[in-house]
């Protein structure tokens, strides 16, 4: 074992912004939740073809070349970026590995508890809880060799891919609609009814989940160890060309399933249907480490010249736990029946409007914060919980 950490308060080649923090880390945060929000707003709606057709032809087109299976990788990355983050902070500061492991395995056991409550209170669909069981399971791996990171990704992306495969091949499959249909809609049962569902799929959403974010969560690791979004004007060239071949490649990867979906392939063999479900995943996961090496471009000339507009979101990427949470709130007062009850009126054009008005909401309510000096709800509760 080798110690790959690496000072995270030097700057190097990199920009600080006005607060004495590089803003690509951030920034990548607060535009994730976008993402995050465009994933997640129409799995809350009953039938995602309800609306006008173009409309929903034109987002859907929109969401299998740039949201589906992307949004979670890129979460993914992120968080293994953040973890090798905090474990240089940790170790400049005076910590030893055995300290520094207890606290992150202790800080993913209250992701867990949180994503928990999260789960059963609010949405049932839920990813702060799979994020932080990969931690614990993981953050043995923060000090091994990059080989060693690179093989267990790779091998991760099989079980992942075929996860995130057999959901994009399902309703291609059997459903009659071009897009599918919402997956967490409330029943008219009630909430009670609801959450004993939700208990009763957790624990396997909790084991896909992990299996599905591994790979992300590893390479996010690697990267951070070579500071490509913390020094993104010295590692310029090697973001640009990854961020051209990645996202190159996802779009290439999602054009199958998108004509499949759209109706443009009417009626594939079986075999064909079974590569477009699959290429789609599996080329996602490029393209949402893609996504991460465009912010970090857009990083560059954002910490020499920061404007209102990136500062927001960059304050919306500090709070990032907080925000996600507040998605789920507007998502259940907007979409369930005991709040607007619009899940039976909005089709997916209308739940991707809602997922983006709720981001800017976000955004706004992250720059407050910001001006009030406040860390944000959820942060504080994490760090209180997990540094006792």
């Amino acid at each position: 074992m080798v110690n790959h950490s690496i000072p995270a308060s030097t700057a190097r080649d990199g920009v600080l912004d006005s607060s004495g923090r590089v803003p690509a880390p951030d920034l990548a945060r607060g535009f994730m939740l976008l993402a995050i929000a465009f994933a997640h707003a129409p799995l809350f709606v009953l039938t995602l073809d309800r609306g006008n057709p173009v409309a929903n032809g034109v987002i859907n087109v929109f969401h299998n070349l740039f949201v589906n299976n992307h949004a979670r990788p890129l979460f993914a990355f992120l968080f293994g970026y953040s973890l090798v983050q905090l474990l240089n902070r940790r170790m400049e500061r005076g910590d030893d590995w055995v300290t520094t492991r207890r606290l992150l395995r202790r800080r993913g056991w209250w992701l867990v508890g949180i994503g928990f409550v999260h789960m059963a209170v609010l949405a049932p669909i839920d990813i702060l809880a799979a994020y932080g069981l990969s931690a614990v399971l993981l953050v043995g791996l923060l000090r091994a060799k990059d080989a060693t990171l690179l093989w267990t990704a790779g091998i991760g992306l099989v079980p992942a891919t075929a996860l995130a495969g057999f959901a994009t091949w399902y309703p291609m499959a059997h459903d009659n609609s071009p897009y599918g249909a919402g997956s967490i809609a409330a029943g008219a049962d009630g909430a009670w009814a609801l959450l004993a569902e939700r208990l009763q799929v957790w624990p396997f959403a909790l084991v896909t989940g992990v299996l599905m974010v591994v790979p992300g969560v590893l390479v996010g690791v690697w990267a951070a160890r070579r500071r490509l979004l913390d020094e993104p004007d010295r590692h310029r060239r090697y973001l640009r060309n990854a961020a051209i071949v990645t996202l190159s490649l996802s779009v290439i990867g999602a054009l199958p399933a998108g004509l499949v979906q759209l109706g443009v392939w009417a009626e594939p063999p079986a075999g064909a249907l079974w590569f477009a479900a699959l290429a789609q995943p599996l080329t996602g996961y490029a393209g949402g480490i893609g996504m991460a090496a465009v912010i970090g471009l857009i990083a560059i000339p954002a910490g020499r010249r920061p404007n209102r507009f990136t500062t927001a979101i960059q304050a919306l990427g500090r709070r990032s736990m907080s925000l996600y949470l507040f998605q789920s709130v507007v998502f259940v007062l907007v979409f369930y029946p005991y709040g607007l009850a619009l899940q039976d009126d909005l089709g997916l054009a209308g739940a991707t409007g809602v997922a983006a008005a709720t981001w800017a909401v976000s955004v706004a309510l992250a720059e407050l914060m910001r001006r009030a000096g406040y860390r944000g709800p959820a942060e504080i509760l994490l760090r209180r919980l997990a540094y006792r």
